[in-house]
């Protein structure tokens, strides 16, 4: 009964408006490509049906925090995001998917959204795939990472197939937490992101809509690893890239750039090419995403007592000298406890954690969320529907 309720909300916006209270935007479903049935079935778990729905967070505050001030990032405008929305419905829409459920944003993303789907309804828009419908859902936004939260539980309720996410690595870091098994395409708006990628959206959404339709066969996905940050009496927290320990107390601003207030530091990923802590770990010891192992370097408090000093780019326009005392590699499900202190634990760049002491606080590499690898999902659709149209 429930699958059924599901399938005719998909198809109706009153039956829809009525059991989820969500606000309707536009209304263009596409039409969907013939299903195969001699695909190979998925590796893991999928919400697949004719009429899939997709999840859309875009995160207006992502691309515009401190490190503006303290470096020399850039900032990424919402009036940029919502063209990058605009383009991934296209891309959903060539694909095949008839409806989206967006997470609803302030500071002007949402607003100028809405202008540019009226742009296309005025002009004509036979020249491209209809685009789907897209819902924003009706729910109070606090411009906290609460928002991005409660809609992925929101999304997840209603049984997307997908959730594609426009932010930084915190932004994702959220989205982790309460997606469970539903498969997220991780595009970057942030500051130095690892996790998410610089990619065009018409692709992504293309990508995305094949994943959700169950057109991407079984190497459309991959399983990330996590970190996960674990102490008594608190729910586990978890991170995508990395947990930093520093002897600053207070959460504060948040962003970390201070590296020498900086301890401790675990990553899933060590990449000497990338602007952050991850490119610290790869200039010790480079460590590709997926392999199956994480990293843990300690710093030295004395350069004078250090192994090595390494000169990296903490973010973009800044770069400084870290001692490091020692490195070693993380093994998956083993537990490190952090050392002794006062100080904050900061998760993908951003403190978190406020730690007394002994506090005893652990850090496990583990497995994390699904992934859309975009590059393998566009491989496999080379000369075939939707992406190929046969004419002849």
């Amino acid at each position: 009964m429930r699958r059924k309720r599901r399938a005719c909300a998909c198809r109706s916006v009153a039956i829809f408006t009525a059991t989820t209270g969500s606000r309707f935007l536009c209304l263009d479903p596409g039409v969907l490509p013939a299903a195969t049935s001699a695909q190979p079935p998925p590796a893991y778990p999928l919400r697949v049906s004719a009429d899939a729905c997709v999840g859309i967070v875009a995160n207006p505050a992502s691309g515009r925090d401190i490190r503006r001030l303290v470096a020399g990032a850039s900032v990424f405008g919402n009036a940029d995001k919502a063209g990058m929305v605009f383009r991934l419905l296209a891309g959903l829409g060539a694909a095949g998917v008839p409806r989206t459920l967006m997470m609803p944003a302030g500071d002007g993303l949402s607003s100028a959204l809405r202008r540019q789907l009226a742009g296309r309804t005025a002009r004509d828009a036979s020249m491209g795939a209809p685009f789907p419908a897209l819902h924003e859902l009706d729910m109070p936004i606090t411009s906290t990472a609460a928002d991005s939260q409660r809609a992925v539980e929101r999304m997840c309720a209603e049984g997307v197939a997908a959730i594609v996410v426009l932010g930084g690595d915190g932004t994702h870091r959220v989205v982790a937490k309460a997606c469970g098994d539903v498969p997220i395409c991780a595009l970057s708006t942030g500051t130095n992101n690892v996790f998410p990628e610089m990619r065009e959206t018409t692709v992504a959404g293309i990508a995305t809509g094949l994943v959700a339709l169950g057109h991407a066969g079984p190497d459309g996905l991959r399983r990330e690893p996590v970190l996960v940050v674990e102490r008594p009496g608190a729910e586990p927290d978890l991170a995508l890239v990395d947990v930093a320990v520093t002897s600053e107390r207070f959460v504060g601003a948040r962003a970390l750039w201070r590296v020498d207030a900086l301890r401790e530091l675990f990553v899933t990923v060590a990449d000497p090419s990338a602007v952050g802590l991850s490119s610290l770990a790869g200039l010790l010891s480079p460590l590709a995403r997926g392999g199956g192992k994480g990293l843990h370097v300690r710093m030295a408090s004395d350069p004078g007592e250090s192994r090595v000093v390494v000169q990296v780019a903490l973010a973009p326009g800044l770069v400084t000298k870290v001692a490091v005392a020692d490195f070693e590699t993380l093994d998956p499900g083993v537990p490190v406890r952090l050392g002794a202190g006062d100080g904050s634990v900061a998760l993908d760049g951003e403190r978190e954690i406020e730690c007394h002491g002994h506090d005893r606080i652990t850090v496990r590499l583990a497995d994390g969320p699904l992934r859309i690898d975009v590059d393998a999902v566009m491989k496999r659709a080379a000369g075939t529907p939707p992406t190929c149209v046969d004419l002849s």
